[in-house]
């Protein structure tokens, strides 16, 4: 299916806009390569280099263009699709839901963005484990963010940020109330982890396993409830 796209973001004035959570990241690897360079221990000084821009790599924040029709739910990350299915119950809403997971690995891009339009009603951290981001255990036993969004129609939706085995920080800017847009910045998780989404029972996939998906331009499905 073809769509339209709108521009979401302000236009880059940077040939390579990094994400404001990496700058630390970035200034930490390159101060330790200045001072491995100044004290003239060049395999360090080399390391170092390929760290700072690795690290400038993957906390890179490329613009993106969000897909029309609005009842279209978008990817909220970068990554590959590793399960789509039916739940008879929905662990943060009431009643059954489609389920479909999406795994980021370090070479992804971080940034996740809103997959709906809608109003936050509810948001929900949980501490927890750390296992592999691929393994389904990990969806409810990882720390995790789960974000409950309400749409125009009364759609409820939910977006869950699940830390992996090397991602030890999740970042989400969202808190109840706020009224955010498809493909919004929402947050990131730090270095490999994965994103899950939980959508009403009746919405037919737009994706399968194995496809590979962009944060706020590939479309998951398309909510049913918002054309009656």
């Amino acid at each position: 299916m073809t769509h339209r796209y709108n521009r979401v973001d302000t236009p880059q004035t940077s040939a390579l806009p990094i994400a404001r959570a990496g700058y630390p990241f970035i200034y930490a690897s390159a101060f330790g390569t200045l001072v491995f360079t100044l004290l003239e221990i060049p395999a360090l000084s080399v390391v170092g280099l390929i760290a700072t821009a690795f690290t400038a790599f993957f906390f890179r924040d490329p613009e993106r263009f969000v897909p029309e029709p609005e009842t279209a739910v978008v990817s909220p990350a970068d990554g590959r699709i590793i399960r789509v299915q039916k739940l008879d119950e929905n662990p943060f809403i009431d009643g059954p839901c489609l389920k479909i997971s999406i795994f980021m690995s370090i070479f992804n891009v971080h940034v996740n963005r809103v997959p709906y339009k809608g109003t936050v009603k509810q948001t929900m951290y949980q501490p927890g484990k750390f296992f592999s981001a691929n393994r389904e255990a990990a969806s409810m036993e990882n720390e995790h963010q789960a974000i409950v969004l309400e749409s125009k129609s009364g759609e409820i939706l939910c977006f869950v940020q699940v830390a992996g085995l090397v991602a030890r920080r999740i970042i989400c800017h969202l808190q109840p109330g706020d009224r955010v847009d498809r493909g919004e910045r929402f947050g990131m998780i730090c270095f490999g982890s994965r994103l899950d989404v939980f959508l009403p029972s009746d919405t037919s996939p737009a994706v399968s396993a194995g496809d590979k998906v962009k944060a706020g331009q590939s479309v998951l499905a398309s909510l049913t409830g918002e054309e009656r």
